[in-house]
């Protein structure tokens, strides 16, 4: 099928699924500068306010595996139209709500069909290029857009709330929903797992709640790593994805077949794409406080500041496709996150003084040690999958980044609040903001470093050309 498809037209394809994981990643972090306005518009509460972005990540994490499933079975172009349907849907109610529990249904419901939009296209993106150096081309592409999603949230996030409302962080998806639809009708082919498709149900339920749970309970580690309500979710996630794992080796036709995810290259593809994904999410978000809250920058501003990050990774990135062909993943999967680390390193060093001596030097170096890690990322954790399962298993790659992001987060926050809480009660003063700011991007070089360490145990430096090869051969040699 996809050999058969015309150059240009597989080119043009590769651009609106580009542009669809773009929209389903930035939409993570597009909401965060425009909090505090909806907040006092909808009269939203401090604990209700967090739930504005958990909601979006907590059904988009929960649900990831089975809507790669369903793209799998029920056709991928298929599947990637409703999904695209339904989040222009959820967008509008979210961008019209009139009520903070509106906006919070609105933004799960985003999630919902995000879990459906994610892995249809990656799926299709792996059809549609299955092998050789413009598959390496593509996945840099992909990859690139995925990696700069978050601060390209950010930013657009600053510029709408600036010059509109904190609405239109919302409503601008309609526009990236015309532009996927017209483009899937014209660009896209469609391709579903052929043998047997039956679902794998109770494989679906038990991972869906054990995201769930999971998810959940780290979003209540801000109360407290101790708090009776986080332990319990925490361990009911654990519980149903190990019921879940055991589920897996005993029915005949697997939610997520486990050689997916046991396959060593894959394993840390998927670990090192978790650990990418609490620092775009997580630590930009702390960014994003330092540069408003204690540098004084406008929405508009704090968005703009975050540019370099995301431009420095795309002008990065063809320099990397190139080295990918020529000295494969392995190099580059571990100087990524070491660049990454030294960046955050750089950037805990902060002190309250100007962004251009302090912030800027350590985007422009982390947006660098990004395009290493994401050009070759997705492309390594898909290769050699089998046709059948490349839905579920595009699936896992975004769920390693969704999951990755909430994980992070949650983290870093518990590392600020330790630092921040000895200051004593009410609103922290200015140092004790920096310290803390300061400690999770510590946290954060800490995570990146170990990164490296599984890149360096997982990661092996295949030729090139066998990074791009699918299919049951190049899952053989595995």
């Amino acid at each position: 099928m996809s050999t058969s498809m015309p150059g240009h037209t597989r080119w043009w394809a590769l651009a609106v699924l580009s542009m669809t994981q773009l929209v389903v990643v930035l939409d993570g972090t597009i909401v965060n500068i425009a909090l505090p306005q909806a907040q006092a518009a909808l009269d939203l509460t401090d604990s209700a306010r967090q739930w504005v972005v958990t909601a979006y990540a907590l059904a988009f994490g929960a649900l990831l595996l089975l809507g790669g499933r369903i793209a799998d079975y029920w056709g991928r172009k298929r599947t990637y139209m409703v999904g695209m349907v339904g989040f222009g849907i959820a967008s509008l109610w979210g961008g019209l709500a009139q009520t903070g529990t509106e906006l919070i249904l609105a933004r799960g419901l985003q999630g919902v069909f995000a879990a459906l939009l994610a892995p249809a296209a990656l799926a299709l993106l792996t059809v549609t290029f299955p092998s050789g150096r413009e598959r390496n081309t593509a996945f840099a592409v992909f990859g690139t857009v995925a990696g700069a999603g978050a601060a390209v949230g950010l930013a657009l996030g600053g510029v709408l709330t600036e010059f509109f409302s904190w609405r239109w962080c919302l409503l601008v998806n309609l526009v990236f929903v015309v532009i996927g639809i017209v483009g899937a009708l014209l660009f896209l082919r469609e391709s579903k797992a052929e043998g047997d498709n039956r679902y794998d149900v109770w494989g679906a339920v038990t991972v869906t709640l054990g995201l769930g749970a999971l998810v959940y309970g780290f979003s209540l580690a801000e109360f407290g790593w101790g708090n009776v309500s986080t332990i319990a979710f925490l361990a009911a996630g654990v519980v149903l994805l190990a019921l879940f794992v055991w589920i897996e080796t005993r029915v005949r036709n697997p939610l997520l077949p486990l050689h997916v995810v046991t396959d060593r290259v894959r394993a840390g593809a998927f670990l090192i794409q978790a650990v990418a994904g609490s620092v775009m999410i997580g630590a930009t978000l702390y960014l994003t406080f330092h540069l408003q809250i204690v540098l004084g920058m406008s929405a508009l501003a704090a968005g703009l500041a975050s540019l370099p990050l995301p431009l420095a990774t795309m002008l990065t990135a063809p320099i990397v496709t190139t080295l990918l062909g020529r000295i494969g993943p392995r190099p580059l999967m571990i100087t990524g996150p070491l660049v990454v680390a030294a960046s955050l390193l750089l950037l805990s060093r902060i002190t309250g003084g100007a962004y251009a001596a302090e912030v800027l030097p350590a985007l422009i170096v982390m947006g660098f040690g990004m395009a290493f890690i994401f050009v070759p990322l997705q492309n390594l954790a898909l290769a050699g999958v089998p046709a059948h399962d490349a839905g579920v298993a595009s699936a896992t790659a975004n769920s390693a980044m969704q999951i990755g992001g909430s994980i992070g987060l949650s983290v870093f926050t518990a590392v600020y609040a330790a630092v921040v809480g000895p200051h004593g009660s009410g609103i922290p003063a200015t140092s004790a903001l920096v310290d803390g700011y300061s400690a999770t991007f510590v946290a954060a070089a800490v995570g990146m470093a170990v990164a490296a360490v599984i890149a360096i145990v997982f990661v092996r430096n295949r030729r090139p050309e066998s990074v791009a090869v699918d299919g049951p051969a190049a899952a053989a040699r595995h």
